[in-house]
């Protein structure tokens, strides 16, 4: 987080790490929130050391914003958008909990919403946990965020607890040299989806 603050940006970090419920096989998920060229980041990741072991591109759905995964070892990635977030697919890193920088040298923990659709309230001697299903306006306030990401989720999360994970619209390995936003406009020629995504919000394609 401090080389991607050293290049200009605001990195954040969801998920158990910014909530204090982490376990072992916590995964580490490193978030730079805005629209950013893909070479800054990985110049910046670079320069402080660190070696990208794999670099993923991920659409979830054909209506999701395209991602960037920078993987540095099997849990420890850095995510940035390929074009604009929408006001859902930000409030996505709220809903789960997350922290920036300087709360993480400050060992700030906040409240989320994990995998489990359990809201996840820290105390001094670890954390509470609380049902969210039934209580979407209020666990929606408690964070801080819109009654519909709550919605979102408890739907995306329930179905996957009814019918397994059922995988991605897209997800693909980059080569050595090849740079996200070359193979997004490839993938754009290609793909309808992919291109009425890119027509309605702003990118770097």
């Amino acid at each position: 987080m401090e080389a991607l603050r050293r290049a200009g940006m605001e990195p954040i970090v969801h998920g158990s790490v910014a909530r204090g419920d982490v376990t072992p096989k916590s995964d580490v998920d490193v978030v730079v929130p805005i629209l950013v060229p893909s070479f800054k980041v990985e110049v910046a990741l670079e320069a402080a050391g660190l070696q990208v072991i794999q670099r993923v591109m991920v659409m979830a759905t054909p209506a999701h914003v395209v991602k960037a995964h920078l993987y540095l070892d099997e849990r420890t990635s850095v995510t940035f958008p390929l074009a604009e977030m929408t006001k859902l697919e930000r409030e996505f890193y709220k809903f789960g909990g997350e922290i920036g920088l300087d709360e993480v040298k400050r060992g700030v923990r906040v409240p989320g919403v994990d995998k489990r659709l359990m809201f996840i309230q820290p105390t001094s001697k670890g954390h509470v946990e609380e049902p969210v299903k039934g209580r979407e306006t209020e666990v929606a306030e408690r964070l801080g965020v819109s009654v519909d990401i709550v919605a979102e989720r408890v739907y995306v999360l329930t179905r996957r607890d009814a019918i397994g994970r059922t995988g991605v619209y897209l997800k693909r390995a980059l080569a050595p040299g090849e740079s996200f936003e070359e193979v997004l406009k490839r993938l754009r020629d290609e793909d309808p989806a992919i291109r009425r995504m890119l027509s309605s919000r702003a990118s770097l394609v």
